[in-house]
């Protein structure tokens, strides 16, 4: 035994030897243990001086700090550039978006939040970095389209290397986004000057286009290392993903009778990286900037002799490019702009490309920051998010949602405690037939008040349905992405894990339909089944179908292909119909549910009901609440969806989702108390309208939003918001709706059973 304990102990210390081995030659933990040491030299600092910081003191600092970074601004110090100072104020000006935890919020980077697991990479000098292309988009028609459809340089030959390789899903096969080389090339700390990539020659249509994309302000994007292309002003304090694809001079600029436009065919590329060989080797990059010229080399007629649409760099056929050489760098010059327009006899318009690169290694001095707890890589996406809004307000709009909650549980405990309570006392205390005569309120229903709808008990046992599947799907994705499973950082992944989970849960929305259209003594089991897989999908999918119609017809990134079509009409055949199919089976197999008294056959008469108990009024006036109680976070996610701005605090929109639930099945039972309290016992339609309104309200708001937020130009993008923010709005309602009716159904059933029927 002895033998055996002490083999026992060999192995768990060759095991323990060799996890700290691998422990101490990973690369990618190098980060973490430069955390700990800090953590560890705070110990030590503490234990020396014999006591931590208290409360007055963090107060103290905190307050030194403001007064410091207050002093800053006022001062004029700007939070975009790569200097100290900026640095420090920017990431005073973020420290509340840095912090990870729920009760317990500890300090952590920009990195560790919005991108969980993706750790830096680094290069050796003369490695060449790849640098990806995006789509080329506007704010003003969210009508993308593919960078090499614009008049550019010919796509690169070269395969993408491995470890830089993004799988597509299907989430980026539905928005467009595709993951093709740029024609820049950017070996580490290899600067360049103006080097020229190629001559394009365009006219006629595409010239014309081409004066429309600068019109409706559309923006090149493009990624290196991850890190997506700035625009910054140190002066102007701004700083803006993706440069212009050129500009528009009005008649006061130019002395003429239009506009004229402009195309920006020179960019300078600015590349910050850092070196730290103690840390780790080779070069990390923590920022990609880009300064865009305007410049026309063919003014005076030269360069026409050269190759057309090819890659003058990869070819090696620079010679002849007047105007460029690694010796210049072109600067913008109102002289020697690049006008968009044909020739005086009509012939085309021939554009040369060129670029330059500069490397600048960052004069941070890291290691005196007063924050010395964070990674200094993680730091590059700070100026990303300066200007953004703050968690306060986020806040802000839960202890609004709070309050609509606190005020509808106020009127919830009254009809409960109080009214409820004293009604089921006075009804089970009638002893004499003559006293339950004389009885009134909502205890006269009790025979019609389980009745099964008489009109269209399918199509609302397949709404509830889908709103269930909806539902299951939409907290499953947040969940998920609570849970760092989902990573911003990769194209389409959250529409990829919306589709999927939706798809998923077909089970959910089968099972739901089912035993309610059990419940209604309903035969045609297999047709509801096949309502409640094609219904809220056909909807969908015919509108996307509708819309991609128009999409493809002017040549959008966003038009699905064929082959995807494809794989969502397999997908739903084939996956979703069969999952729905099975928790149908589970439904129908269910005990049919169960309610505290029977139905009169015949069914009672509904007196007058006052108009406040009556739709549409009250259903308006219940889907105020819910609607309410989302507005505020809801600007945001329209934000973010139509504005092109971050949103990654999905902790927020989980607590907003749980008061969102809460608020709809609170209305949905006071609604229903004071209709029963009428003697209207036909509650199953409206206690699911009186929460899907909010879906008008939702789809009202998107209209107010496109009118004061949004600058659309034409009416395929005015088409495009519509359709999306109906689908949109359509799910919000079903989810409300099904909420409300499953709070309603449970309501009724438990107040009903407290009270003696005979």
């Amino acid at each position: 035994m002895a033998k055996k304990t002490t083999c026992s102990a060999r192995l768990l210390m060759r095991a323990a030897l060799l996890f700290s081995i691998c422990f101490l030659l990973n690369p990618a933990d190098a980060g973490f243990r430069k955390k700990k040491s800090g953590e560890n030299e705070r110990r030590a600092e503490e234990e020396a001086t014999g006591r931590r910081p208290g409360r007055k003191e963090r107060k103290r600092i905190e307050r030194e700090k403001a007064i410091k970074f207050a002093q800053m601004k006022a001062e004029g110090q700007d939070q975009i550039s790569l200097t100290k100072e900026a640095a420090e104020l920017r990431s005073y000006e973020l420290r509340k978006k840095k912090k990870k935890g729920l009760f317990r919020r500890k300090e952590a980077s920009l990195a560790q939040v919005l991108f969980p697991g993706v750790s830096p990479e680094e290069y050796s000098d003369n490695e060449p970095v790849p640098a990806f292309v995006e789509q080329v988009e506007s704010k003003r028609t969210h009508l993308p389209f593919d960078f090499y459809d614009l008049p550019s340089c010919p796509e690169p030959a070269e395969k993408i290397q491995k470890r830089f390789r993004q799988r597509k899903n299907l989430g980026s096969r539905l928005m467009g986004y595709k993951l093709r080389m740029s024609p820049y090339n950017f070996p580490t700390k290899v600067d360049k000057g103006c080097t020229p990539l190629c001559v394009v020659e365009i006219g006629g249509k595409k010239l014309r286009w081409l004066r429309k994309l600068v019109d409706r302000q559309y923006r090149v994007h493009l990624t290196l290392d991850q890190l997506p292309l700035l625009m910054r002003s140190r002066e102007l304090n701004y700083a803006v993903r993706g440069y212009p694809v050129g500009f528009k001079a009005p008649p006061t600029f130019t002395g003429l009778q239009e506009d004229e436009f402009y195309l920006y065919n020179h960019i300078k590329f600015t590349i910050t990286y850092r070196e730290e060989p103690s840390e780790f080797e080779g070069v990390r990059i923590i920022g990609f900037d880009a300064h865009p010229v305007s410049i026309d080399y063919m003014k005076d007629g030269e360069m026409k002799s050269l190759a057309q649409d090819t890659n003058l760099e990869a070819a090696g056929k620079t010679d002849g490019f007047s105007g460029c050489n690694a010796d210049s760098s072109p600067i913008n010059d109102p002289e020697s702009y690049l006008k968009l327009r044909s020739g005086s006899s009509g012939e085309a318009l021939n554009i040369g490309f060129s670029y330059e690169v500069h490397w600048q290694e960052t004069d941070i001095p890291w290691s005196d920051r007063w924050d010395e707890t964070d990674i200094p890589w993680s730091d590059r996406w700070d100026v990303y998010l300066v200007g953004s809004p703050d968690d306060e307000i986020h806040y802000f709009a839960i202890v609004n949602s709070l309050m609509i909650v606190v005020f509808l549980t106020g009127a919830m405990a009254t009809i409960m405690i109080r009214t409820l309570k004293k009604d089921i006392a006075g009804y089970n205390e009638m002893q004499t037939i003559e006293e339950a005569q004389e009885e009134t309120g909502w205890k006269l229903v009790h025979g019609d008040v389980f009745r099964p709808p008489q009109s269209y008990p399918m199509l609302l046992c397949v709404l509830v349905g889908s709103g269930a599947q909806i539902g299951s799907a939409f907290f499953a994705t947040l969940l998920a992405s609570m849970l760092r499973m989902l990573n911003p950082i990769k194209k389409g992944q959250a529409l990829t894990a919306v589709v999927v989970l939706y798809v998923f849960c077909g089970v959910i929305g089968g099972y739901i339909s089912a035993r309610l259209y059990k419940f209604c003594d309903a035969k045609a089991w297999k047709r509801n089944t096949i309502a409640t897989a094609l219904a809220f999908p056909a909807v969908i999918v015919g509108m996307f179908m509708v819309l991609n119609i128009f999409l493809r017809f002017v040549g959008a990134a966003t038009a699905v292909s064929f082959l995807t079509v494809f794989f969502i009409f397999l997908l739903w055949g084939c996956v979703a119909t069969p999952l729905v199919f099975v928790g149908s089976y589970f439904g129908y197999r269910a005990d049919k549910i169960e309610v505290p008294t029977k139905t009169n056959q015949i069914a009672r008469f509904i007196p007058e009901v006052p108009y406040y108990a009556s739709p549409p009024i009250s259903n308006l006036l219940a889907g105020m609440l819910p609607f309410g109680s989302v507005c505020i976070e809801l600007f945001f996610i329209m934000s973010a969806l139509w504005l092109h701005q971050l949103y990654y605090i999905m902790g927020f929109l989980m607590a907003v989702v749980a008061i969102l639930g809460a608020t709809c099945a609170q209305v949905s039972c006071v609604m229903c108390y004071l209709q029963l309290c009428v003697e209207d016992h036909r509650w199953w339609w409206k206690s699911f309208f009186n929460c899907a309104s909010a879906g008008l309200y939702l789809f009202l708001y998107s209209i107010w939003f496109l009118a004061s937020k949004l600058e659309l130009v034409g009416v395929l993008p005015v088409m495009v918001y519509l359709t999306y923010m109906s689908m949109i709005s359509l799910a919000f309602a079903l989810f409300c709706g099904t909420v409300g009716y499953i709070s309603c159904f449970w309501f009724t059933r438990r107040i009903y059973g407290a009270v003696k029927v005979d």
